[in-house]
């Protein structure tokens, strides 16, 4: 009997593991000779040109300003690091081979060329959702790019989050495979700004925490999470920020990289800014700004410049009126605050109010404590203006002061626990 029983249980997982082989198993895609770039339109490869902003590709994979494209980027995740590849048209290290037909399963199915299972660091999860038409003018603007030789360093991967053929798994898990589709209750502006949100964009790969096995957390989606080091804020309601996203200041800081409600864009937003949407038609930003209020649930913009107003009064007369203050309250008035008041009614882009900086109200303090260690270069935020560093001129513990001033007299929000440890981490 028992070795009926084993022998069942045998013939149960070959098959089983027979039917998964079945289903993770892709064929290979025969090659190409390298596209001619002659083939395509101009118009298409400015089209392919605004899309590739849209994703950030040049971001992801550059390592080397001179070799744009030819991937290399550390990638560094809870399973090991991972490294973009080459998507310069070179034939033997990046898509020089590649048909559209191939180029189009990468993006939609998360597969290469050779039949091998993508992992979804590359966010094909959202790729999936874009039309033929922008398929198809992605691929001529990258097969019209400079042929760079380079192969990226392997992959580190730990046991058994490199064997490739596991993703067909956590693909029938965590993928939905198929084009963005018309939301009919709502405008054209909005419908295009989610398109570019959720498929080309990829915003919630980083605007979502995610789950153990590395896929978006769909039951938090827009929660905000960190990445790369920096904290990614809520997207949607749950987000502290005092006056909302309104469609005016989400329009200026993507067009900008600055707002006046919410602060600067810096670390990886400011890539996203001033690298890849600097590409974008004034109309792609303004129909993200529509749907990025929508989702926020955005008061008026009578309303949110009311509760601004409100915010930085409230500050302004709860600061303490003596000689004697504390050494947060000291740093910040001898410091900062020459840059950082604001009249109440007209709060200034460049010099934003901390009382409606978005950093303050975050739920982690690793965006401010960077900005205070390493400040604001020029080529983040707003074009032409920075901040200072004070690294070299604060020690730890007077940092973690003044941001806990910050917060306990710019906010409602509770203390940052273990302050001055978390500056210490972020030192260089």
């Amino acid at each position: 009997m028992f070795k009926k029983i084993l022998g069942g249980l045998l013939a149960f997982g070959a098959l089983a593991l027979g039917i998964f082989l079945l289903i993770a198993w892709e064929s290979s895609i025969d090659p190409i000779n390298t596209a001619n770039p002659g083939a395509f339109s101009d118009e298409q490869i400015r089209r392919g040109e605004v899309l590739a902003g849209l994703g950030n590709c040049e971001t992801c994979h550059t390592t080397d300003a001179n070799k744009p494209f030819a991937g290399g980027r550390a990638m560094p995740t809870p399973f090991g690091t991972l490294y973009s590849t080459n998507i310069t048209p070179d034939p033997k290290t990046g898509i020089g081979q590649w048909s559209e037909n191939a180029f189009s399963r990468a993006m939609r199915e998360g597969v290469s060329r050779s039949g091998s299972h993508l992992f979804p660091a590359f966010p094909y999860t959202h790729f999936t959702k874009l039309s033929d038409d922008d398929i198809s003018d992605l691929y001529a603007y990258l097969m019209s790019r400079q042929a760079i030789q380079a192969e990226p360093p392997e992959n580190t991967l730990e046991f058994p989050f490199n064997i490739r053929l596991l993703l067909a798994g956590w693909k029938l898990l965590f993928f939905d495979e198929g084009r963005y589709e018309t939301v009919s209750s709502k405008s054209d502006e909005w419908n295009r700004g989610a398109y570019i949100a959720e498929g080309p964009g990829h915003c919630s790969a980083c605007h979502t925490p995610r789950n153990a096995l590395g896929a978006e957390d769909t039951g938090k989606a827009w929660e905000g999470a960190i990445i790369n080091n920096w904290y990614a804020p809520a997207l949607n309601a749950s987000n502290p920020t005092p006056a909302g996203w309104t469609e005016t200041e989400a329009y200026q800081y993507l067009r900008n990289g600055g707002s006046p409600f919410h602060g600067v864009a810096v670390g990886s937003m400011a890539d996203v800014v001033h690298d890849g949407l600097k590409r974008a038609p004034d109309s792609d930003l303004r129909a993200l700004a529509v749907w990025l209020s929508d989702l926020a649930q955005a008061p008026g913009e009578q309303q949110a410049s009311e509760r601004s107003a409100s915010a930085i009064r409230t500050v302004q007369n709860t600061q303490n009126p003596s000689t004697v203050m504390d050494e947060g309250e000291r740093l910040f008035t001898y410091a900062c605050a020459a840059c950082h008041y604001n009249e109440p009614e007209t709060p200034n882009t460049l010099r934003p109010d901390m009382a409606l900086n978005s950093a303050i109200s975050a739920p982690t303090p690793v965006n401010l404590i960077r900005v205070t260690l390493n400040g604001v270069s020029l080529k983040e935020g707003i074009a032409e203006a920075m901040m200072p560093g004070f690294g070299e001129a604060l020690s730890d513990r007077q940092i973690a002061s003044l941001l806990a001033y910050l917060r306990a007299t710019h906010t409602d929000q509770p203390a940052w626990a273990n302050l001055e440890q978390q500056v210490r981490d972020q030192r260089p």
